[in-house]
C-alpha cells in the first residue's frame, strides 16, 4: 500500500466500475507504520509496541469481527489489539513468536517494564494498568478469594458447591455475583439475557473492581490487590497461558 493512504482511519466514497459509490476505509496511520518498519528490518515486536502506540481507535469492524481495545473507556486491552494488527503482517513474523504472544502473553527478546512503557506511551501504559489492575488482577482475587471459601467449607465437611462464587463475591463485594451480573445486564439493556460475552465479562470484571474502590476502606483495597497479585504469581509459576 502506497504511504499516500497512511492516514487516520476515515471512510470515503470512490467510484467503482460499475458506476457505483463504494465506501474505501483508509488504512490507519499505525498499520503502515507497522507494515514498513517490519519490511525494513525492524524487529517486528519493538513495531508493534510503535504502532501500538500511535492507535487512536477504540474499536472497530475489521473482517467481520468487532475489535473493542477499551474496556469501559478506561482499561487499554493491549493484546487484543496486538492481535488486530498482528493480522496485517502475513507471513513477516514467526508463527511461534506471533501465537506465544497472543496466547501467552509474552513478546520476543527481553523488554524492561520501562522500555514498555516507553514504547507504547505514558497514556497507553496508564490505561494498560487499569486493565491489569480492573481485569487481570481482579480475576484472581475473585478465584482467591473462591479458593479460600471452599477450603473452609470442606474443612467444616460441607460438600463442594457452586453457591461458594456467590459467597466469594459477597466477601469482595457485599453482593451476590447473581444480582451483579443482574445489575450490569440491566445497564446493557438486556435483563433476561443470562450470559455474558467475553467483551462483557472484561467490562464485568471491570465495573467490580471500581466497585470494591469505592466499597471498602484504603487498606482492604491494597490488601485484596495483594491478594490478587499474589494468586496472580502462583498462576504464573505454573501456567505460562497468563498474560505479562
Amino acid at each position: 500500500m502506497s504511504e499516500s493512504h497512511c492516514e487516520r482511519p476515515s471512510a470515503v466514497y470512490q467510484e467503482s466500475e460499475g458506476g457505483l459509490n463504494e465506501l474505501v476505509q483508509k488504512e490507519p496511520e499505525a498499520v503502515c507504520h507497522l507494515k514498513r518498519a517490519v519490511q525494513s528490518g525492524r524487529e517486528w515486536h519493538l513495531a508493534l509496541l510503535e504502532a501500538i502506540s500511535m492507535w487512536t481507535i477504540p474499536e472497530e469492524e475489521v473482517h467481520g469481527r468487532h475489535y473493542i481495545y477499551l474496556v469501559k473507556g478506561e482499561a487499554f486491552d493491549w493484546l487484543i489489539l496486538a492481535e488486530r494488527l498482528c493480522t496485517e503482517l502475513d507471513d513477516l513474523v514467526p508463527m511461534e513468536e506471533k501465537e506465544r504472544l497472543l496466547f501467552q502473553g509474552r513478546l520476543p527478546g527481553s523488554i524492561t517494564t520501562a522500555e514498555f512503557q516507553e514504547l507504547i506511551g505514558h497514556n497507553k501504559h496508564r490505561a494498560f494498568l487499569n486493565y491489569w489492575y480492573g481485569v487481570v488482577v481482579e480475576e484472581a482475587l475473585q478465584l482467591s478469594v473462591e479458593e479460600e471459601v471452599r477450603k473452609q467449607h470442606l474443612s467444616r465437611g460441607f460438600a463442594d458447591s457452586e453457591d461458594l462464587m456467590e459467597e466469594a463475591f459477597m466477601r469482595i463485594y457485599n453482593d451476590t455475583r447473581s444480582n451483579l451480573a443482574k445489575e450490569f445486564l440491566k445497564s446493557k439493556s438486556d435483563p433476561r439475557r443470562r450470559t455474558l460475552t467475553l467483551t462483557e465479562m472484561k467490562e464485568f470484571t471491570y465495573q467490580l473492581f471500581k466497585r470494591r474502590l469505592k466499597l471498602w476502606d484504603p487498606a482492604r483495597v491494597a490488601s485484596d490487590t495483594r491478594k490478587g497479585l499474589e494468586r496472580l504469581d502462583k498462576l504464573r509459576a505454573c501456567d505460562t497461558s497468563v498474560t505479562t
